[in-house]
C-alpha cells in the first residue's frame, strides 16, 4: 500500500511543467480573493476558449449540439459550465464540483465607528476560523458597495505595494497574563475582530483671519476623516454600507515556500486550489464522449446555503436549460441525467502534520507530495453528515487513474473522534449520482495562509482531466 512520493515520478520536462502550472495557479490566487473576483476571472478564461453565456444562446433562439460550450453565472458568485458530449445527456455527465468561498471576515452592515482615537470597521467572521490567527497580520479589503441608484463600486484595498493595509490589534504580551490563561477559543472573541482603518482626525480650514491653521472637527473626527476619504475616492457615504459586500482577507501575494520551492503558501487555497485545477481540466478536454460539467459554488464554508450555495436550484435550473437547448429536456430526462452522472466533489483534504501527529491516523491520512486525494467519506465521528462513496465507483476511478498514471492517495480527515467536516458531495449525491471527494492535501487548513504541494496541485489537474475523459459507470 506504500506509494512513491509524487516528486520522484517526474522527469525534467514534467518538473518544468509543475513549476509553470504553479505560477499560473498562484496568479489566480492573487487576483481571486473573493467569490466575485474568481467568477470574473473564470468567465474571462471560459470565453477565451469559446464558451458562450447560456442565457445569450437561449435569447438568440440557438441550440446546442456535441462540442458546444456554454456557461451560466448565479449572482456573480457561482458558475456552471458545460461542454456537450457525443452521448445523449440521459446517459450521464462527468461533473467536477468545487467551491470558491473561503474563511474570512465580513464587514457588517453598520460597521463604521470610532473608539479611543481609532476608526474601526465591525466584522462578522465567516466559516470555521481560529480567531486568534487573524490578529496583527496585514489585511486587505475586497468587495463591492452598491449604491441606491444601482451603481456598483468595486474595492480591492491592500494588495498593491503602495496601498495601505488594515489590521486587528492584540493585547501586548506585557499585560497579557489573564488573556493567556483563557482557552484558545476565547483568547480573541468574535466581536473583537474589528479592523483598524484610521487614526488621523479630519482637519477643516478655519476661515477666521486670526486663525488660519487647520483644526480638527471635534467629536468622531477620525471617523469623519474616513468618511471624507470614502466620499472623495469612491463616491460612497456611510449609509451605502447597508448594501455592501465587503470581505476582509489577508493582504499579500501567494508565495513559493521552502528552500526547494516545493510548496505554495497562500490565502484561500481551500477550495480555490480545486476550483482552479478543475477549471484548467475543463478547458483542456475537448470533444468529450460524455457531457463535461464544471460547477463552482459559493457558501460551502457555512453549509452551502443561499441562492449561490450548492443547496440552491441554480445547478439544476442551468442543466434544464442546457438540455432544452440540446433538444433533450423533459422532467424525466433531467432526473435520469442527474442520476446517471459521475462527480468528483473537488475539495481539499487535511495534510499530515508531524507537529500534531497525535491528531491523525498515519495509515489513513493525506501527505503533501502524495498526489491527488480520494476521501471515500467525510463527516464527523460516526460518519455523520457524510457522503460515503460506493466501492464500485472508487474501483472505476482507480482504473481510470491507473491508465493515465495519475499519482493518488486515500485519506480521512483525522482521527475518528476528534471532529470532522463536510463538503458539497452529499448534496449532489441526493440526485442518486456517484460522488466522491477528491482534491488536494492542505496544511494549515482554514488559516490565513495555507500550504500545498506544487506536485499535488499538478496531479489534481491531471486527475481531473483523466476523469472528464474516462469516467463512466
Amino acid at each position: 500500500m506504500e506509494k512513491k512520493n509524487t516528486w520522484e515520478t517526474y522527469n525534467k520536462t514534467q518538473l518544468k511543467a509543475v513549476d509553470a502550472f504553479a505560477k499560473e495557479y498562484m496568479d489566480f490566487l492573487n487576483k481571486g480573493k473573493t467569490e466575485r473576483e474568481c467568477v470574473d476571472i473564470i468567465v474571462n478564461m471560459l470565453e477565451k476558449e469559446g464558451y458562450r453565456e447560456l442565457e445569450a444562446v437561449r435569447k438568440e433562439g440557438g441550440s446546442l449540439t456535441a462540442g458546444d460550450k456554454v456557461y451560466a453565472v448565479c449572482m456573480n458568485k457561482a458558475i456552471a459550465a458545460f461542454q456537450i458530449g457525443k452521448k445523449p445527456m440521459e446517459e450521464g455527465m462527468n461533473i467536477l464540483g468545487a467551491h470558491i468561498d473561503s474563511p474570512r471576515l465580513d464587514v457588517k452592515q453598520n460597521p463604521l465607528y470610532e473608539e479611543g482615537g481609532f476608526a474601526y470597521l465591525d466584522t462578522h467572521y465567516y466559516g470555521g476560523v481560529k480567531k486568534y490567527q487573524w490578529v496583527t497580520i496585514p489585511l486587505a479589503l475586497h468587495g463591492v458597495i452598491v449604491k441606491k441608484d444601482g451603481t456598483t463600486v468595486e474595492l480591492a484595498i491592500g494588495e498593491a505595494e503602495d496601498d495601505p493595509v488594515f489590521f486587528i490589534s492584540d493585547l501586548l504580551i506585557h499585560l497579557a497574563q489573564e488573556q493567556l490563561e483563557k482557552k484558545a477559543s476565547k483568547v480573541i472573541e468574535g466581536e473583537a475582530l474589528d479592523i483598524i482603518i484610521g487614526n488621523k482626525p479630519i482637519l477643516i480650514d478655519q476661515k477666521d483671519a486670526k486663525d488660519k491653521e487647520e483644526k480638527s472637527l471635534g467629536k468622531d473626527a477620525v471617523k469623519q476623516g474616513i468618511l471624507r476619504i470614502l466620499e472623495e475616492y469612491y463616491g460612497v457615504e456611510e449609509e451605502d454600507f447597508i448594501s455592501a459586500e465587503l470581505e476582509v482577507v489577508p493582504a499579500g501575494k501567494a508565495r513559493e515556500a521552502g528552500l526547494d520551492r516545493s510548496m505554495i503558501l497562500a490565502y484561500g487555497q481551500d477550495d480555490r486550489v480545486c476550483a482552479f485545477t478543475s477549471l484548467k481540466a475543463m478547458l483542456e478536454v475537448n470533444a468529450p464522449v460524455r457531457t463535461s460539467c464544471l460547477l463552482l459554488t459559493d457558501k460551502e464554508e457555512i453549509g452551502s446555503v443561499g441562492a449561490t450555495g450548492m443547496r440552491s436550484r441554480f445547478f439544476e435550473n442551468a442543466l434544464a436549460e442546457v438540455m432544452n437547448l440540446a433538444g433533450e429536456y423533459s422532467e424525466l430526462a433531467l432526473r435520469r441525467t442527474l442520476a446517471a452522472s459521475c462527480m468528483l466533489s473537488s475539495d481539499v483534504s487535511s495534510a499530515y502534520d508531524p507537529s500534531y501527529a497525535s491528531s491523525f491516523d498515519k495509515k489513513n491520512v493525506a501527505y503533501l507530495g502524495g498526489g491527488i486525494v480520494f476521501n471515500k467519506f467525510t463527516g464527523s465521528r460516526g460518519k455523520s453528515g457524510s457522503n460515503d462513496a460506493n466501492a464500485e465507483y472508487l474501483a472505476m476511478l482507480r482504473d481510470v487513474f491507473a491508465k493515465e498514471k495519475i499519482n493518488f492517495q486515500t485519506a480521512e480527515l483525522g482521527k475518528v473522534d476528534l471532529g470532522g467536516g463536510g463538503t458539497i458531495a452529499y448534496i449532489l449525491a441526493l440526485y442518486g449520482m456517484n460522488v466522491i471527494d477528491s482534491g488536494v492535501a492542505v496544511l494549515n487548513m482554514h488559516a490565513p495562509h495555507e500550504a500545498t504541494s506544487k506536485a499535488d496541485v499538478f496531479e489534481a489537474k491531471r486527475g481531473y482531466v483523466a476523469f472528464l475523459k474516462g469516467a463512466e459507470m
